[in-house]
């Protein structure tokens, strides 16, 4: 019987919050192989950094998230700094998860929550095509609506790789599971504030990927292009 294969530069990797420049340097070095376990095994399993005071707090936190938007707790999963303790990011390279700084990167994997915001999507694409939505009525989303026009032309390309940023959405009412992400956000910001030991983040938000395949190749993708930025650094 052989035995199983593992890569190389995947066997430096032995604790469960690596450091952020051996993790590129390996994700980098095993190549794509690397990169995928990588996003299974560090991005996307285990108890994220930032609960590790009092894990229980993930835990109902992502009960609270999966009644409110009608997914499995199962499907829902932190990225980031949040999740491996330090920032991936070259241009903050290893700087620590900060409160009032940072962000809560959460993603869910649910195929119908994927088809609603989907669906959000073109409602909006729609209206703005017909005229029905007027960019410069929203005065008070002037800092959003800066990237309007952007996401408008650049989210066509997420959906066909299998994920959207339900935060790349206006939060209106005709657009109701968008802005129901965006309340709960809002909510789950306000409840770690009153959390004993739980983070106190700048904000939340939410990707959703149609499977877990398309996780795992977008984050792929992620780390190779991050890779490649810090390995010219080194």
């Amino acid at each position: 019987m052989k035995p199983f294969e593992i890569e190389v530069p995947l066997r430096k990797l032995v604790c469960h919050y690596p450091d952020p420049v051996l993790l590129l340097q390996v994700a980098h070095q095993g190549g794509q192989v690397a990169r995928e376990a990588i996003a299974r095994l560090w991005l996307s399993e285990g108890i994220p950094s930032v609960f590790c005071i009092c894990p229980a707090i993930y835990d109902s936190l992502r009960c609270w998230i999966a009644e409110r938007l009608e997914v499995n707790v199962k499907e829902i999963g932190l990225v980031g700094s949040a999740q491996l303790g330090k920032s991936l990011d070259p241009k903050k390279l290893g700087a620590l998860f900060a409160d009032d700084e940072s962000d809560l990167d959460l993603f869910i994997v649910s195929r119908d929550l994927f088809k609603k915001l989907k669906e959000d999507f073109e409602s909006w694409s729609a209206d703005v095509e017909h005229q029905r939505f007027d960019f410069g009525q929203f005065d008070a989303e002037k800092h959003e609506r800066r990237f309007w026009k952007y996401n408008l032309k650049h989210n066509p390309e997420n959906i066909r790789r299998g994920f959207i940023d339900a935060k790349k959405i206006p939060a209106f009412p005709n657009y109701p599971t968008a802005k129901k992400i965006q309340k709960t956000m809002e909510h789950l910001i306000l409840k770690l504030k009153n959390t004993k030991d739980a983070p106190k983040p700048k904000k939340a938000s939410i990707r959703c990927y149609i499977s877990w395949d398309s996780f795992v190749q977008q984050n792929s993708l992620n780390l190779k292009e991050l890779a490649q930025k810090v390995t010219r650094h080194l």
